[in-house]
């Protein structure tokens, strides 16, 4: 036994001279504390988490997460939040949000998109494409309507997505969800494809808006493209794509860093004097002269070494009876954060 061991132990040394000193590894690229928002264009078939992954080690950043998914097989915003702009990601997933959908008409599918298998082919007439027969249809679902949820979606049932039911040929009885059409418009008429601009409230199904308005017509429909074009008070306006992103420097990235902030941009906004401030980050409740609001943002002052006119953001609250209540806090060293990655190095606070 002990010549054995000895022989397997020459064996291995004879294979390690032969492959030569081993290559160090490369060390590892350290990790930033990083606070903010990059509004991401995001590309068609990668999933939200795999755009979210990219874009984090890119920016190698510390903290990082997405403000909802957006199907791979959709394109368009994504805000992405870093650090303490993870915080506030719950208000870009419960925003209102807006999509440019492409829609073709005639077709209908067994998951309401170009992935399903063709379930039927109706004619389309011409009388159903005519401009007042197109804005019926759609003003038929302009308002709070009901939808159920597709079988084909990511919505759970007893711990499991619907799509994994509806791959093993399970139907589930699903629920009615209300939702509202702030506002559809008809962007392009082509043939039997049809292009709308929808603005809606959170979890609206458009894949379901398009089968609804196919069925509307007569001659039903699948969605066949989808981009989301806005999230609450952000648009793609300024979002960047991944592909451009890695072309880039880390500073270039860097500059493509929004703060944390514009995800509330549409929420009134409070400022605290210091002592306020310091109070109010430590979750106490303040008094204010101003009405009531259900949500609002909160700033106090910078040091005043730093430029004039400038203040922080603290948190969120809300106001009620003349008090300023938290929601949302962040941390001192958050606060301090933003303050260090907003501050030239060579102007130190």
């Amino acid at each position: 036994m002990s010549d054995l061991l000895v022989q397997r132990e020459d064996t291995a040394e004879v294979r390690r001279e032969a492959r030569g000193p081993r290559a160090p590894r490369a060390p590892k690229m350290p990790r930033r504390h990083l606070h903010g928002v990059i509004l991401l264009d995001k590309p068609l078939g990668l999933s939200s988490n795999d755009a979210l992954q990219k874009v984090k080690w890119l920016l190698r950043a510390e903290k990082a997460g997405h403000t909802g998914t957006l199907d791979p097989l959709a394109t368009g915003l994504l805000p992405l939040c870093f650090g303490a702009a993870t915080k506030f990601s719950q208000v870009s997933l419960d925003a209102d949000k807006r999509y440019t959908a492409t829609v073709l008409l005639g077709q209908t599918t067994a998951t309401g998109d170009a992935e399903g298998e063709v379930l039927r082919t109706r004619e389309v007439t011409p009388e159903m494409t005519a401009p007042e027969r197109l804005r019926a249809a759609c003003d038929a679902f302009t308002g709070e309507i009901d939808q159920i949820p597709p079988m084909h979606s990511a919505l759970k049932h007893q711990g499991r997505a619907l799509y994994e039911y509806a791959r093993e040929g399970i139907e589930i009885e699903r629920a009615p969800r209300r939702v509202t059409i702030h506002g559809i418009d008809i962007l392009r008429v082509q043939g039997d494809v049809l292009e709308i601009d929808v603005r809606c409230s959170k979890g609206t199904y458009i894949r379901t808006l398009a089968q609804d308005i196919g069925e509307q017509l007569g001659c039903g429909a699948h969605l066949i493209g989808l981009r989301r074009t806005g999230s609450g008070g952000v648009s793609l306006q300024g979002a960047v794509t991944l592909e451009a992103l890695q072309a880039m420097t880390e500073s270039e990235r860097d500059a493509h860093l929004l703060p944390a902030d514009v995800l509330l941009s549409d929420w009134p906004e409070v400022q605290l004097p210091a002592e306020d401030a310091a109070r109010f980050l430590t979750g106490l409740r303040r008094r204010v002269t101003l009405g009531d609001a259900p949500q609002v943002r909160v700033y106090g002052p910078v040091p005043a070494s730093a430029s004039a006119g400038r203040h922080v953001l603290l948190g969120s609250a809300r106001i009620q009876g003349g008090e300023l209540i938290p929601t949302r806090l962040l941390s001192p060293l958050e606060v301090q954060g933003m303050l260090d990655q907003a501050t030239p190095p060579d102007h130190p606070i």
